[in-house]
């Protein structure tokens, strides 16, 4: 039976604007971004054949466009809306950071990380620059492979807080395992990375890894 046909309390448009998009499930509101089914198929039914097939709204989130578009339903303008999506909620997020004490908002931090690194198949490490009320002035990421194989210079990030006259700096990286527990390296190259910011008098408030589930503060945990 197509939506157009169910009762509209039922109906996954009809219900998020009567009890609000948290009260959908991955598949209602992945379906309402479908808007549309397939031969046979309802968008609800084809949302949870694309979330089964991906596993997950991450997986679906993180695909390529190629993986994207084999999946059916799917093809380059559905690819091209997603990304335009997910591109609109980093603004957002951002823009919500630069007008905000981002150190009195962990939780926003949190998200805005995720959403920046938790979708990279290889290792990123990145870091906001702040202002005297930490603020966000500059999200950069400066790093690419992994913190072993890959070296973290912290010249360069010393380079990038003085370009950007910043105060003070949160550092952050991702595990593509999902593990979020600190190696042995990202415990050297934070304290390495402080002390070199110290000399600078620029404050290392945290660094975030970011896996699955919320990302984790190593300040909260004592690495700093």
């Amino acid at each position: 039976m197509g939506i157009n046909n169910w009762p509209k309390h039922q109906r996954p448009r009809e219900k998020l604007i009567k009890q609000g998009a948290d009260a959908l499930s991955d598949a209602e509101l992945l379906a309402i971004f479908l808007r549309t089914g397939v031969a046979g198929v309802n968008a609800i039914e084809l949302a949870q054949r694309v979330l089964l097939h991906f596993g997950s709204i991450k997986g679906l989130m993180g695909a390529d466009q190629k993986a994207f578009c084999a999946c059916l339903g799917l093809g380059e303008a559905k690819f091209a809306q997603l990304q335009a999506v997910f591109e609109m909620s980093k603004r957002y997020l951002s823009e919500s950071l630069s007008i905000e004490d981002v150190f009195t908002n962990v939780e926003m931090v949190q998200t805005f990380l995720s959403v920046k690194l938790r979708h990279s198949h290889r290792e990123v490490f990145a870091v906001l620059f702040l202002d005297t009320q930490h603020r966000l002035l500059h999200y950069q990421e400066l790093f690419y492979g992994t913190i072993d194989s890959s070296p973290v210079y912290p010249r360069e990030i010393i380079k990038a807080a003085l370009k950007h006259n910043a105060s003070a700096c949160i550092l952050a990286h991702n595990h593509p395992s999902g593990m979020t527990t600190p190696s042995e390296s990202d415990i050297y190259i934070t304290k390495k990375v402080q002390d070199a910011l110290n000399l600078m008098d620029i404050r290392l408030l945290d660094h975030f890894i970011v896996g699955n589930g919320a990302p984790l503060s190593m300040a909260k945990h004592g690495y700093l």
